[in-house]
């Protein structure tokens, strides 16, 4: 229950201390991995001390336990070891300290080291953290490399004086940390997010010579895996063992086999690029000469063409071809025409002949009615009508005395008088 207190009623420090002894003491025996970092073993002393240390967090707690508990791993157990531990946590009232009181311990091999790294690879993968379309691409040419690697390491030698070989102008931000035990892996995530945060730094790599496995846990860490994971920045592992790679290497932008690889893949060869540019300029200048030389031979054979060394002959030929087609065309127009004139003339000649008129000038008269009715039978003009005689100078007036038709019949339309009077 909590305690209620205020500043006019505290409680004395000797109270928390008791009440503090008294929640621990409820929570009874407990399992507890990490490492052991201090190891201490008196001589003639019953009890052995310890210090248990979480990696990943960077907290230590205090171990005791009997002597003979720990003699029954004492050949496998040593600073370094990671262990797994039955206890009983207790409260130290008079110093207000915190401890543990080993009752067994057991060492965590290898074998079960590996299991749990498989199984914490699974669930990382399964979150998308070594997802290829995660992955950054890294630039051409860095200006500036973090470096996260040992103090004096061979790996830090390594990766600086190969990068440098290949490009002497390269620069490094190096940040020597810890890379195996227990203060490994804060100092490690620290380095790497202080790389990240600098806006110069184009690359960071996380360089270690090798070791066993229980030397590269540390790159194996969950804590240090999302680290990388969340950088902006594209991360290098350069970590050189081939056998069981660390999870860093799956959540890595780039794995390269050893620190020198490293070195080759992240800087180029400034040989290898001047002879890539050299072949590259070579190539440019015979595909440039070999276009030249296509198009000045294309051209020669254009100027060959008839057409172009002496282009008026083709005007010239198509300038007779008019004239001949001119002519032609003048030639069969003059015909067409001659020959409308002459069935001009014809049709002019017949409609003359059958012209009325023509008949008019021979002599005949066209005798009308005073409707304007022809009249072409004797019968149809009765005795004293008037008729309109047209001639071909002008018409007059005359009036029928007496019609015969040409069977010889006469009729007399006055008193039988003959002929007709005008």
């Amino acid at each position: 229950m909590a305690v209620n207190t205020s500043p006019d009623t505290p409680i004395p420090v000797g109270e928390v201390s008791r009440l503090i002894g008294g929640w621990i003491d409820r929570l009874g025996a407990v399992w507890v991995e990490g490492q052991i970092t201090q190891l201490s073993r008196r001589p003639g002393a019953g009890v052995v001390f310890l210090t248990l240390r979480d990696p990943s967090y960077d907290i230590s707690v205090s171990v005791t336990c009997y002597r003979q508990v720990f003699d029954a791993v004492a050949d496998v157990v040593r600073e370094g070891s990671r262990v797994v531990v039955l206890a009983k946590p207790e409260w130290y009232a008079p110093r207000g300290q915190l401890s543990l009181r080993a009752a067994e311990i057991r060492p965590v091999g290898v074998g079960e080291l590996l299991a749990r790294l498989e199984q914490l690879k699974k669930s990382l993968a399964a979150e998308g953290l070594f997802a290829a379309d995660r992955k950054k691409p890294l630039p051409f040419l860095p200006q500036l490399i973090g470096l996260v690697c040992g103090r004096a390491s061979a790996a830090e030698r390594d990766v600086l004086e190969n990068a440098r070989h290949r490009w002497p102008a390269v620069r490094f931000e190096v940040r020597n940390v810890p890379v195996q035990g227990v203060h490994a892996v804060p100092q490690v995530v620290q380095a790497v997010k202080e790389l990240d945060a600098l806006d110069e730094v184009d690359v960071i790599v996380v360089a270690r010579g090798g070791g066993s496995v229980e030397d590269l846990l540390p790159f194996s860490d969950e804590q240090l895996v999302r680290a990388v994971a969340s950088c902006r920045t594209p991360v290098v592992s350069a970590i050189g063992h081939e056998p069981d790679n660390p999870l860093l290497d799956y959540v890595a932008d780039l794995r390269a086999s050893t620190p020198t690889d490293a070195a080759k893949k992240v800087v180029p060869d400034v040989g290898e690029e001047y002879e890539r540019v050299r072949f590259l300029r070579d190539r440019a200048r015979r595909s440039v000469e070999a276009f030249l030389d296509r198009e000045e031979r294309g051209l020669a054979a254009a100027l060959a063409r008839p057409s172009i060394e002496d282009p008026h002959r083709m005007v010239d030929d198509r300038e007779a071809q008019i004239t001949a087609l001119t002519e032609r065309s003048r030639r069969t127009l003059g015909h067409l025409l001659d020959r409308a004139e002459s069935e001009l003339t014809h049709t002019h000649a017949r409609v003359v002949a059958l012209s009325p008129a023509a008949t008019l000038k021979r002599g005949y008269a066209v005798l009308q009615k005073a409707d304007g009715h022809v009249v072409r039978d004797p019968e149809e003009a009765a005795g004293g009508e008037e008729l309109r005689a047209r001639v071909a100078e002008g018409e007059f007036t005359v009036r029928v005395t007496e019609t015969k038709r040409e069977d010889g019949r006469q009729h007399d339309h006055e008193g039988g008088r003959r002929g007709a009077r005008l």
